[in-house]
């Protein structure tokens, strides 16, 4: 009689514990954050507002820049501002091109290398702290990549203080950095042939 009653209770505990356990299903997994294009082939130039006279436009599936008339560098500027994100470009420059992402702008009426943090696309440039896949005057690139002549990819996060440049799957550069907190990001067109293909940016 004790061995059926030991029995029966270990099936009534092992009954409760099915049944707690079955009220209480594993929590889905959280969602990735969504992604939102910027620009993709030839569409995209209306999310964007234009600083200078360079002459953006869509050609051969990317949007292109290869003129302006202005000595000042120009501009396509993000119509909302980001603090923490990670944005990918897909982008095709000629060999004396210079170009590059800007990131938090302080003052999109003045915006430079000063007033925000550009990673630079400049293979003319001897420098290390100008030179492709550096964060000017911020992040010096060494060795020194080349980007003219074929597609590459940039992949940059931009987190707190945190700021990470990856250029064709090659980090090449990794830096605290204070001094700028949020605004809007651009895509600069100084000289050359400058094509973005895929823009795209993900809020942290």
């Amino acid at each position: 009689m004790i061995k059926k009653s030991v029995a029966a209770a270990l099936i009534a505990s092992s009954v409760v514990l099915f049944a707690g356990c079955a009220t209480h299903p594993p929590a889905p997994p959280t969602a990735e954050p969504k992604w939102t294009t910027l620009i993709d082939g030839t569409s995209g130039l209306d999310n964007w507002t234009r600083v200078g006279d360079a002459n953006w436009r869509g050609v051969d599936g990317a949007i292109q820049a290869d003129a302006k008339t202005d000595k000042a560098a120009s501009f396509l500027v993000t119509r909302k501002p980001y603090t923490d994100f990670r944005i990918r470009a897909e982008f095709w420059v000629s060999d004396d091109a210079n170009t590059g992402i800007y990131m938090r702008c302080a003052d999109v009426k003045n915006i430079t290398d000063r007033t925000c943090y550009e990673a630079n696309v400049f293979d003319q440039r001897p420098e290390p702290i100008y030179g492709t896949g550096a964060i000017v005057h911020i992040s010096p690139v060494s060795p020194m990549p080349k980007a003219g002549g074929k597609w590459n990819t940039y992949d940059i996060t931009v987190q707190g203080q945190h700021l990470t440049v990856t250029l064709n799957g090659v980090v090449t550069a990794h830096v605290q950095d204070s001094k700028l907190v949020s605004g809007p990001i651009a895509l600069q067109y100084a000289a050359g042939v400058v094509k973005f293909r895929k823009v795209q940016i993900v809020e942290l």
